[in-house]
């Protein structure tokens, strides 16, 4: 079940919560360079993640679950921020160039559902970034933190989770290599422990961010061939009138 976003908010608020979001935020921003007229969605609670995109950016959206609240986002001007049935999302078809996914597909309770509308409303050649709970790390295993809750994936899960929502992915880094724990020793060393994960390619980060494209036309399975019955004209016998 998602957290509350009164509890997300303070989290992001907090020193620990600081280092995710400079951790994360930094990797998105490498991976999304020139923004300049594109729209950006962020779906769950992305916008720690969206506010450096708010000013190249044409137009940044947040929709946030109904089941975990909303908060007023930006804290200054117009809010951009709404409540929204992740998988009946109030927009039409093919209307954004990207979206960010944080807090969201470990937390749905039907997360096939929720990438196919995500895949209805990604504009042809836009893309899809999905950070998501490593099923392997620490960070899934402690519920301190809101990566502790719900439901972690496995790299082999989520690209199956990806494909079978039409999705193509085309990148993949793992993040968060630190340890969950708020103290200064950890959070004053984590650019080190992000370092030495990534160098070593270890297997215990604290989560997957992987970014998709869409498939534009459905994959058709092979079926084997079956035998068609020809249908054969079948003489009835008469009986011959009598003498």
């Amino acid at each position: 079940m998602p957290l509350d976003v009164v509890d997300l908010r303070n989290f992001y608020t907090g020193p620990l919560g600081q280092v995710v979001r400079r951790i994360l935020a930094s990797a998105v921003a490498e991976r999304w360079r020139g923004l300049s007229g594109l729209s950006v969605l962020g779906i769950g609670y992305a916008t720690p993640y969206l506010d450096p995109m708010r000013g190249e950016a044409e137009r940044a959206l947040a929709f946030m679950p109904e089941v975990q609240g909303v908060v007023h986002w930006p804290p200054e001007g117009p809010s951009a921020a709404a409540l929204a049935i992740s998988t009946m999302l109030p927009l039409p078809d093919q209307c954004v160039d990207r979206i960010l996914l944080v807090h969201a597909l470990e937390t749905e309770e039907a997360p096939g559902e929720l990438l196919s509308e995500v895949w209805r409303v990604l504009s042809p050649g836009g893309s899809m970034i999905a950070v998501v709970p490593n099923r392997r790390g620490l960070w899934a295993r402690m519920d301190t933190t809101p990566f502790g809750h719900g439901q972690p994936y496995s790299r082999s899960q989520l690209t199956g989770l990806l494909r079978d929502s039409l999705f193509s992915p085309v990148f993949w880094a793992e993040h968060l290599y630190v340890p969950p724990i708020p103290r200064r020793v950890f959070m004053s060393s984590a650019t080190a422990w992000e370092r030495l994960g990534a160098g070593l390619s270890l297997p215990f980060s604290g989560v997957h961010l992987v970014e998709a494209t869409k498939l534009m036309y459905r994959p058709v399975p092979v079926r084997k061939a079956q035998r068609v019955r020809r249908m054969r004209p079948v003489l009835v016998p008469v009986a011959a009138p009598s003498g």
